[in-house]
């Protein structure tokens, strides 16, 4: 039996999950997406997209081109929630289940059929599962390998499901313009339409060594197999983040160092959220600062312990802050935060300096109440 490899895609997902969450929106052109003006749009709705806006695309721009569209800031924690939903659903037909995003997956069906019947059928059980229990619309793709998954979702958007099966792969690809093949992209597109090579198709005519003498070796031979549909990378199951960070970037720049300060605390605790309910301890804390000119600096410390309690996350980040040193007649333009080290939460360290209740309870309250309902309070606040 055949590798078969699913891939799914959420549709204008932050933007659906919106329009879920607050029905009046339905219908109408959404775009989330930073509101200051050196903003840029996360997702647009499909009634968006009608009028040009499209992901990172300056949020100015949009509301030029989409003066009426509904604009709203991203609700990470929100989507995450959704997410899991989608991640747990597609983990019930196998354990090989890759995330490369909170709005898209693999699923690694080979092997399955005792269990859950013909991939076919499953593609098709998940199309609908989604859509029913989430109340989201996704695209759904079916392929022998990574590769042709992604490409069958793409051609089902929005909203649909395509399954190409291993005698389908040369067709299917002939018509796709090179820039669809993953790593083709705009300059080595270019390249190929200056030798007269637009469609897969065309590219299947050029020969390997040709393409090596074109592109190097290794290059040469990536295109000659991704133009042939041949993918071997397997669906990694678990792909522990490295880091997780929170930035913003100021409408106005920041010169109140009480404001900056308060600041790096609010970062700090959008950070833990995303530690905490991913399961996680960090034992690095990082921060991020970029002045008026843009000139960037960043600093990071190692804790004694792996941890994800807010207190002892964000008076490391202080720390960190009271050691950057911010030029004369400069602001700042951007503050970031970030953890690093990450380790899955199986034994917490109780914290010697903070109490971990303390913790607990923050961390309860903003995930039950929101960001807003709680923030911490710096030394030189009241």
């Amino acid at each position: 039996m055949g590798r078969w490899i699913l891939h799914v895609d959420m549709d204008a997902f932050y933007a659906a999950v919106e329009q879920l969450d607050h029905p009046e929106l339905r219908g109408k052109p959404v775009i989330v997406a930073g509101l200051g003006p050196r903003g840029v749009v996360a997702t647009a709705s499909y009634e968006a997209r009608a009028f040009g806006v499209h992901s990172a695309m300056p949020t100015a721009q949009a509301r030029r081109l989409c003066p009426h569209g509904v604009f709203l800031p991203p609700r990470f924690e929100r989507y995450e929630e959704m997410a899991e939903k989608v991640r747990a659903i597609l983990r019930s037909y196998s354990p090989l289940m890759e995330p490369i995003s909170l709005d898209e997956a693999f699923v690694d069906l080979t092997g399955t059929e005792l269990l859950h019947g013909p991939p076919e059928r499953v593609a098709q059980e998940i199309h609908e599962r989604i859509p029913k229990e989430t109340g989201l619309s996704c695209s759904v793709g079916l392929g022998p390998n990574k590769l042709m998954a992604k490409l069958a979702s793409d051609a089902a958007k929005p909203g649909g499901l395509r399954i190409v099966r291993p005698e389908e792969v040369l067709d299917f690809l002939a018509p796709l313009p090179v820039e669809d093949l993953w790593g083709v992209g705009p300059k080595t597109a270019a390249r190929l339409r200056e030798k007269g090579i637009h469609t897969v198709a065309e590219l299947r005519e050029v020969s390997l060594s040709l393409l090596q003498s074109w592109f190097g070796r290794k290059g040469g031979e990536v295109l000659w197999r991704l133009s042939r549909g041949l993918d071997d990378d397997p669906v990694v199951p678990t792909r522990p983040a490295k880091s997780l960070s929170h930035e913003t970037t100021y409408p106005e720049d920041l010169f109140d160092p009480q404001e900056i300060e308060a600041e790096v605390r609010r970062l700090s605790l959008l950070v833990v959220d995303r530690v905490q309910a991913q399961g996680l301890l960090a034992q690095t804390v990082q921060i991020k600062v970029r002045f008026s000119d843009f000139t960037t600096v960043t600093r990071q410390t190692h804790l004694p312990e792996p941890t994800d309690h807010p207190l002892l996350i964000a008076e490391e980040a202080v720390g960190l802050l009271a050691r950057v040193s911010i030029p004369e007649g400069q602001g700042v333009r951007l503050l970031g935060v970030g953890v690093a080290e990450l380790s899955p939460a199986r034994f917490r360290a109780l914290p010697l300096f903070a109490d971990d209740r303390l913790g607990q309870t923050i961390g309860e309250i903003r995930k039950k109440y929101g960001p807003q309902a709680l923030d911490l309070a710096g030394s030189g606040q009241n």
